[in-house]
């Protein structure tokens, strides 16, 4: 069975670009210089989906130390150094972004909690920028950011779509949980060995394992 929607709209990171496990490393090892040493899974089960910053009062309990705009700015320079060098799309996101953008006449989104340096700078990557031209929307320059719902309604009304008649793509509860509040029907992408019990709980309608079974289930 498809399902017609008017708008797509897609989160990042995990759904488009393969960046979280590059990312989490890199936190990791700045969290245990700092003090806070972890497996990178314990920091993906704790970070991803999250902003950085959310988590200060964490941070500093477990390092004993601020958490500065000087560390925040050695873990952006860091990271998006090692993104550079490593990063790739998620198998099948080209096919998926083509297919909604086929399937809405062009109305596709990227809507991201992370920073707008960090989006564009995947987006354009991996190759998938042009799909988007202006329609990429960052958490941090609204006034509240995932699981809040303000990135996706600013990219709905971007668009000029209803929430409620727009297709959200996540692969986080958080992520889902935005995309819920926002009024949107959410689908999560949850490749297999992923736990997908987490994304139905906090309202994702349908988990598909492969990103370009996207096209299958938009008609396309």
């Amino acid at each position: 069975m498809t399902m017609t929607f008017e708008a797509v709209l897609f989160d990042c990171d995990g759904v488009l670009v393969d960046s979280e496990p590059i990312t989490m490393a890199v936190l990791r090892d700045m969290l245990a210089d700092a003090g806070w040493d972890m497996p990178l899974a314990a920091c993906m089960a704790e970070f991803v989906g999250v902003t950085v910053r959310s988590k200060a009062a964490l941070i500093e309990a477990r390092t004993g130390r601020p958490l500065t705009d000087a560390w925040m700015a050695e873990f952006y320079d860091r990271r998006n150094a090692a993104l550079q060098a490593d990063l790739k799309a998620i198998a099948g996101a080209d096919v998926a972004v083509q297919a909604a953008h086929a399937a809405t006449g062009g109305r596709i989104a990227c809507a991201s909690g992370a920073d707008r340096f960090k989006v564009e700078m995947q987006l354009a990557q991996v190759g998938l920028a042009r799909w988007f031209g202006g329609a990429v929307f960052s958490g941090h320059e609204l006034p509240r950011t995932k699981p809040a719902p303000d990135v996706y309604l600013a990219a709905a009304a971007h668009l000029g779509v209803p929430p409620a008649r727009c297709l959200v793509v996540e692969d986080t509860p958080t992520g889902i949980q935005a995309g819920v509040a926002a009024g949107a029907t959410v689908w999560a992408y949850a490749p297999p060995g992923v736990d997908a019990t987490p994304l139905l709980a906090t309202g994702a309608q349908r988990v598909f394992a492969h990103m370009a079974d996207l096209a299958t289930l938009l008609g396309r």
